[in-house]
């Protein structure tokens, strides 16, 4: 397949083994993006490569790993370096939703869990992979937020507070890249159709939430190399799942 949008850019995703990772790394690959995907295990990476192949006709590279091994990252990074010289795209999208309760009450393990994985993992991805992006004609970063980052909301505690720090983090990052040819965005997803949405609101209908091949279009708005946004929230608009 050729032609599409995304043709030969080099893409990290992270969390693609389900929702909206997983869809956005199908709809990627039939917009010719080479990939590599970042899950915690092999199986579920393997049955993304599946549809990976069946849209591109093509392979993925498949990092198992714990994003909280940060060496790890850093390994990562290097071998990007060496394979490819460079990153064209970093999605940020693994997340730990943790347990919603009472700040007071949250429990310090899970605290530090959802913090790792939700703040200081995708700091470390870009202190890894930032002279990799700035290599790149046009490198893109997306952060992927919560509305409960920006708008305070009871008891959703460690989750809100690591989705901030995140939001923060990424629109420093995007005043320093200002002069440069990589743009850094953020996008909130909005109500979607995924484990963590099940997990936060048990006992809602599925099907009256969107589901995450509808939103994928956005993400490939901010990472195809004619995007102009820079340091920007945006909030996913719903489209016709790409087929």
């Amino acid at each position: 397949m050729s032609g599409g949008r995304l043709e030969n850019r080099i893409a990290v995703i992270t969390g693609a083994t389900r929702g909206i990772g997983r869809a956005v790394a199908g709809r990627f690959a039939a917009e010719g993006a080479e990939l590599i995907l970042i899950g915690r295990t092999t199986g579920a990476l393997e049955e993304v490569d599946d549809e990976v192949r069946a849209a591109s006709g093509r392979n993925a590279t498949l990092v198992p790993m714990d994003l909280t091994d940060f060496d790890a990252i850093d390994r990562l990074g290097a071998a990007i370096f060496e394979r490819h010289g460079r990153l064209d795209i970093l999605v940020g999208n693994a997340g730990m939703l943790g347990n919603l309760s009472p700040l007071a009450h949250t429990d310090p393990k899970v605290w530090d869990q959802v913090m790792a994985i939700n703040t200081t993992a995708n700091w470390r991805l870009i202190r890894s992979f930032d002279p990799l992006l700035r290599t790149s004609d046009a490198g893109r970063v997306v952060m992927v937020t919560s509305t409960v980052g920006h708008e305070p909301r009871a008891y959703w505690s460690a989750y809100a507070v690591s989705k901030a720090a995140l939001e923060m983090a990424t629109r420093i990052y995007a005043e320093e890249t200002v002069k440069t040819n990589v743009k850094v965005n953020i996008l909130n997803p909005g109500a979607t159709r995924t484990n963590m949405r099940a997990r936060a609101f048990p006992g809602e209908d599925p099907e009256t939430v969107k589901e995450p091949a509808s939103i994928t279009e956005d993400f490939v708005r901010l990472c195809e190399p004619a995007c102009s946004l820079h340091g920007e929230i945006v909030t996913a608009k719903e489209s016709p799942a790409e087929t």
